[in-house]
C-alpha cells in the first residue's frame, strides 16, 4: 500500500508531517507510481500567496504534497498540536539526498551554469561518487529551448527531477509540465540549489533556528526580497491572527448558546 503522509492545514494549505529521512524514504514509493508526483518545499510566503491568491492557488493545485519548510510554518504546527520537530529545508534536504540516496536516479533543473558545476561537484564529494545524476539543464533557457528539455527528461526518465528556478517561476514550471512528465518526482527546491553549490550565502544557523532566514536573505539581496519578505511575512502572520480570532469568537457564541 502506498505510504500516506499525515497533513495539517495551516490557512488552507495541507502541509505535510514528516522528517528529512521520512521524505527521503517516500522518494522511491512514489517513483514506482504509474504518474508523477510533485512535491513543493513550502514556507510562509507559499501559505500566504496560496489563501490571498487564487491564480497562484489554482496553478499549486497540481502539488501531491506540501513541506514545511519555515520554522513560523513549524511554530504554527505544533501550536496546533502536531508532532513535528524541525522543518525540512530544502537546501539541507538536497544535502541530505546527497549524502544517503543512492539507488535513484536525478536529473538537475534551474540555477546558472556556474551554480549547475558546482553542484555536480557537490553532489560527487558529498555521496562518495555514488549520487547517479543523469542529466541537468540550467535555468536560464528561452521558452524556444523548453520543449527539448521536457523531450530530455522523459528520454532520460530520472527518478527524481530537482527544480530550482525560485518562486514563484518554478511552481509556474510544474503547473504547466507535471502533466507532460511520463513519471518521477518532482521536488520545487529554489534556493537549494545556490546555496549548495556555494554560490548564495545561507543563513547561520541561530539564525534559522529562530526563523530569521529571511532577515539574512533580505540582507544579501535587498532589492529583490525586501519588498517581498515584508509583504508576506506580515500577511502571514494578520491571516493566522485573523483565524485566532475567528476561531475564538465561534467558541465563545458557541458557549453562550
Amino acid at each position: 500500500a502506498p505510504m500516506e503522509l499525515t497533513t495539517v492545514p495551516l490557512l488552507g494549505t495541507p502541509l505535510a508531517i514528516t522528517d528529512y529521512q521520512g521524505l527521503l524514504e517516500m522518494l522511491p514509493e512514489l517513483t514506482r507510481r504509474n504518474q508523477t508526483a510533485a512535491i513543493d518545499f513550502c514556507n510562509t510566503q507559499i501559505v500566504t500567496m496560496r489563501r490571498i491568491d487564487p491564480a497562484f492557488r489554482a496553478v499549486t493545485a497540481v502539488y501531491d504534497y506540501f513541506i514545511p519548510d519555515g520554522m513560523p510554518l513549524i511554530w504554527c504546527l505544533r501550536a496546533m498540536g502536531a508532532t513535528i520537530h524541525d522543518r525540512i529545508y530544502g537546501p539541507s534536504f538536497m544535502r541530505h539526498a546527497f549524502v544517503h540516496e543512492k539507488k535513484l536516479t536525478h536529473y538537475f533543473l534551474g540555477g546558472s551554469e556556474l551554480s549547475l558545476l558546482k553542484l555536480r561537484e557537490q553532489a560527487r564529494v558529498l555521496s562518495g561518487g555514488q549520487f547517479q545524476l543523469v542529466g541537468a539543464r540550467d535555468g536560464y533557457q528561452p521558452p524556444s529551448e523548453h520543449q527539448t528539455t521536457l523531450d530530455e527528461i522523459n528520454r532520460l526518465s530520472p527518478d527524481v527531477i530537482w527544480i530550482g528556478l525560485g518562486t514563484p517561476k518554478q511552481q509556474q514550471w510544474i503547473h504547466d509540465n507535471k502533466h507532460r512528465i511520463a513519471r518521477g518526482v518532482l521536488l520545487a527546491v529554489g534556493f537549494a540549489f545556490d546555496v549548495n553549490a556555494g554560490t548564495k550565502r545561507d543563513a547561520p544557523a541561530w539564525m534559522q533556528k529562530l526563523g530569521l532566514t529571511w532577515i539574512f536573505r533580505i540582507s544579501q539581496e535587498p532589492g529583490r526580497l525586501l519588498k517581498r519578505y515584508l509583504k508576506y511575512n506580515t500577511g502571514f502572520v494578520a491571516l493566522i491572527l485573523i483565524d485566532l480570532a475567528r476561531h475564538a469568537f465561534k467558541s465563545l457564541t458557541r458557549s453562550r448558546s
